[in-house]
């Protein structure tokens, strides 16, 4: 049969549901016939010049498509009509109506404003809920949780969303959630050997494994330290766990680190937090890149056999720093690989009156670290907690500046192109995305 042959698709019946998760989308249920492919077309009605948008494009599956639409207007009326694709083929449904609600009044606002605002999406927690909003502020995505989401809400390369949201129960295991782009929970990620899961950062890869970094408690004496007898040091291990929660990798602290790389001050209470892991990369070689804000430390780590390739700032810094003020940074957050021997990070505290994003180039074999790029917020931004970096295409960085509640994207020169401004809430981590319906692929962490 040539090209185009074939009976054209048919579309028996359609439903539309709103989403439970938030009022801004939809799911339309659609039975069909002769088809490999589905998508809905919509438009605000009674609004000629509205732009007409589609929803991303699914399989279907034997004679039924779940077809997700995401990004509407709050509060607004819309002409929705299924369209299905089979064999060369196409047919157009019967437009149905859909009417948004407004949104909650709980949730915090927001304005974007820049002179070169690219038209992406940016994903944050902010008051305790999992928020997307468009180039100019607009909320056009949300996910709530009974008792907040944490401080981390993030897309991965693998289309998922991810938290870590507190549980009810004090001193219980709180795991990762997954969470598909309608905001269905898809999976649960959890620590093996009975450790906590740190909120600060995960890594989701494409093999279906985890990075994660893991709360690991131990009672030391430290009185020869300065210390308690009987110290509870809370050390952040390092986990690569599969699907099912086996445990594939396990790096601690206690083997490889010293109590004494730590600032003598911090550890003489009867609680100590020893290194306070707080974000974990993959290197271009596919090796481990951790920072530790306590130890004021980035440490290379070995994938295979756990081995400590090198270390990085604070009191057991093994690095000559060159062009770089001293301390070259302090507190820091959200440290990436930028490229080859290229790391990215929220310098918190070097510069105590200000946080800043800085780019280092790294001579793992020379053991040199060189600043060749470093700028902050306009005016300053003080943040001793939280913030992060990210690398967007162009030279262009993405900066949260944590508690001093402000989003900005850089160029490469260091100007300004684009701000979010709006609630003074705390924003641990902000991360650009391009799409709705496959969040976080194609762009970084």
């Amino acid at each position: 049969m040539g090209p185009g042959g074939g009976r054209a698709p048919e579309i028996q019946s359609v439903a539309l549901v709103a989403n439970p998760h938030n009022v801004l989308s939809a799911v339309v249920s659609a039975r069909l016939l002769h088809s490999d492919s589905a998508a809905v077309r919509l438009r605000v009605a009674d609004e000629p010049s509205e732009i007409e948008r589609h929803s991303a494009a699914v399989r279907v599956a034997g004679d039924s498509a779940s077809i997700p639409v995401l990004g509407l207007l709050p509060a607004a009326r819309y002409d929705l009509q299924v369209i299905a694709w089979g064999r060369g083929k196409q047919r157009v449904g019967e437009a149905l109506e859909f009417v948004t609600s407004p949104l909650p009044a709980d949730l915090p606002l927001f304005r974007g404003e820049g002179p070169d605002a690219s038209p992406s999406y940016t994903v944050f927690a902010a008051d305790g809920v999992g928020i997307v909003v468009d180039h100019h502020g607009r909320i056009v995505w949300y996910r709530k949780f009974v008792g907040g989401s944490g401080l981390t809400f993030a897309a991965q390369p693998n289309g998922r969303y991810y938290a870590r949201p507190p549980t009810p129960e004090e001193g219980d295991i709180e795991p990762w959630l997954e969470l598909d782009p309608l905001g269905n929970v898809t999976a649960t990620i959890s620590c093996a050997l009975g450790l906590q899961p740190r909120f600060h950062d995960l890594i989701a890869q494409a093999d279906g494994t985890f990075w994660l970094l893991c709360d690991e408690n131990r009672t030391l004496d430290l009185t020869e330290h300065g210390g308690h007898s009987a110290a509870r040091v809370t050390g952040t291990s390092i986990q690569q766990v599969a699907r099912d929660g086996s445990l594939l990798f396990h790096w601690s602290p206690f083997d490889h680190l010293a109590i004494t790389d730590l600032d003598p001050a911090e550890r003489t209470g009867p609680t100590v937090n020893w290194t306070h892991g707080n974000s974990l990369d993959l290197d271009r070689d596919g090796h481990l890149l951790v920072s530790f804000r306590n130890l004021g430390e980035i440490t290379k780590i070995h994938t295979s056999d756990g081995t400590v390739l090198w270390r990085l700032g604070g009191l057991a810094n093994q690095f000559l720093f060159v062009d770089t003020p001293v301390p070259a940074f302090a507190r820091q957050h959200s440290v990436r690989a930028s490229g080859r021997g290229l790391i990215v990070m929220l310098d918190n505290s070097g510069d105590p009156t200000e946080a800043r994003a800085e780019h280092f180039a790294i001579d793992g074999v020379g053991r040199t670290a060189r600043l060749v790029r470093s700028y902050g917020a306009e005016p300053k931004a003080e943040t001793p907690f939280g913030g992060s970096v990210q690398n967007l295409p162009g030279g262009r960085t993405l900066v949260s500046f944590g508690m001093a509640s402000r989003v900005a994207e850089y160029d490469g020169e260091g100007r300004t192109v684009w701000s979010l401004v709006g609630s003074s809430t705390y924003i641990f981590r902000a991360q650009r995305i391009e799409s709705l319906y496959a969040p976080g692929v194609g762009s970084g962490r």
